[in-house]
């Protein structure tokens, strides 16, 4: 704490002295105000208030069907009508999109998205929490709606996402949420939607502060903590089936997986380890199982076809992992999984959560390794939502379905072509200003006028 005798050490008047440091104090205060009101998050949408209708588009419809010179129609953020023979709409707001491409909004699952802010600074991280086995820890009510990086995710079209905890056996449980939000409250769309399990890894990379070598090495535990798991997980549906009064948390919140309401997201990349968690899933009744990341999942194809995963694979613009794969695999990935039958989304686990605004391009990169165009964007919307269980709401362009989608002057999935004009969220005409097109505008201003 500060004493009178520090403020007048110096050779002015204690009053002098007090006066000086008040006025610093109301300078940084001012400063820090004025900084937060220019850089502020965009003021979300209100609720549609008149019908939209979209004429002459180039529709994707985000299942394989494209719809060409297409009219939308949408009212109380519902889309009503979608086609090529429809009557012009005689009210309403009418939005002419003759050589415009319109898509469903893009989704972006297992990220911590408002849960992290800035990587370096501690402060501004929400991801984890203290324990291993975690499952009752909600990532929803740490969800920052107000998040820079979020508003950041508009522009390129992603426009939900799956808030997801990080760290510990079992990280928690993660919420799918739109962007564009006062509070977490309103960004909620699917609460609590499924559990987030971290499978045991059977190769871990050697720490050369142990003096272990530079190079992939044997988990000698994998067997204890797999074990572990099981054990947890057989506790959990003990405690479901008897009729004990006294509450315990982590179990309690592992019901939904076997009542199947919820999904188990195994976070896992080598084939062996993701057998031994699905085996070990079904055999206790868990419904709904999604594998996250998924590296290895063309070795197993079959076996993950034959149980019904679905996969939520790893971003392509990143390098092999092994020496001996090839170099391009990332890049292919994707289409090996779907040429085997599998139901397959993207994501992008391994990378920085700005990063995910290049989702769309990682589909891109899906295309330029021979998959169909309109199979690659189903990775981003209607596979993804029948991934996450919101396919009855969002991921595809149909009557009865969330107006949540954009309007993009070329290619979605092309980066040099993917500029947005519009994007509604549940038919909210959603801003795509962010504190980087802010600054973008404010330095050209700069420049072309020198």
């Amino acid at each position: 704490m500060m004493k009178f005798s520090d403020i007048n050490s110096s050779n002015h008047c204690p009053l002098e002295g007090t006066l000086g440091v008040l006025l610093r104090h109301l300078t940084f205060v001012v400063s820090l105000v004025l900084s937060f009101t220019t850089f502020a998050q965009q003021t979300p949408a209100p609720p549609q208030s008149e019908q939209v209708a979209i004429f002459g588009a180039t529709a994707h419809i985000g299942n394989g069907e494209v719809i060409e010179n297409c009219t939308i129609i949408f009212v109380d953020g519902k889309i009503t009508a979608i086609g090529t023979d429809l009557m012009a709409p005689t009210i309403g707001v009418m939005i002419n999109a003759e050589g415009k491409h319109v898509y469903p909004g893009f989704i972006a699952p297992a990220k911590s998205l408002g849960l992290v802010e800035v990587d370096a600074v501690r402060a501004s991280k929400d991801e984890d929490e203290i324990g291993d086995f975690i499952p009752h820890v909600r990532s929803i009510i740490a969800y920052n709606s107000e998040s820079k990086v979020v508003e950041s995710m508009r522009p390129n079209g992603v426009l939900l996402g799956q808030a997801t905890p990080q760290g510990g056996r079992i990280s928690g449980t993660s919420t799918i949420v739109q962007f564009d939000a006062w509070n977490w409250e309103d960004a909620a769309v699917k609460t609590d939607d499924g559990i987030h399990l971290n499978w045991p890894a059977l190769y871990r990379k050697g720490s050369t502060w142990l003096g272990e070598p530079n190079a992939f090495i044997p988990n000698k535990k994998y067997e204890e903590q797999v074990g572990e798991v099981k054990t947890f997980v057989e506790n959990a549906k003990a405690y479901g089936k008897t009729a004990s009064k006294e509450i315990n948390l982590p179990f309690a919140a592992m019901q939904g997986l076997f009542d199947g309401s919820q999904r188990l997201y195994i976070h896992s990349n080598g084939e062996k380890e993701m057998v031994d968690a699905v085996t070990l899933a079904k055999k206790a009744g868990i419904q709904h199982i999604v594998i996250v990341g998924g590296y290895r999942a063309h070795k197993i194809s079959d076996f993950l076809k034959e149980h019904d995963i679905p996969v939520l694979v790893s971003e392509t613009h990143a390098l092999p992992k092994f020496d001996d794969d090839d170099y391009d695999f990332p890049y292919k990935l994707p289409k090996l999984l779907v040429d085997a039958g599998l139901l397959v989304g993207l994501q992008n686990e391994s990378m920085a959560n700005f990063q995910t605004r290049n989702l769309a391009f990682y589909a891109g990169q899906v295309v330029g390794q021979g998959m169909d165009k309109e199979t690659a964007l189903k990775m981003l919307t209607g596979n993804t939502a029948k991934i996450l269980g919101i396919d009855a709401d969002y991921g595809t362009l149909e009557v009865g379905k969330s107006a949540t989608l954009i309007i993009s002057e070329g290619d979605a999935l092309d980066m040099r072509t993917n500029q947005l004009s519009k994007a509604f969220i549940d038919g909210r005409d959603v801003s795509l200003e962010t504190h980087q097109t802010e600054l973008w505008k404010r330095y050209m201003g700069k420049y072309e006028g020198e």
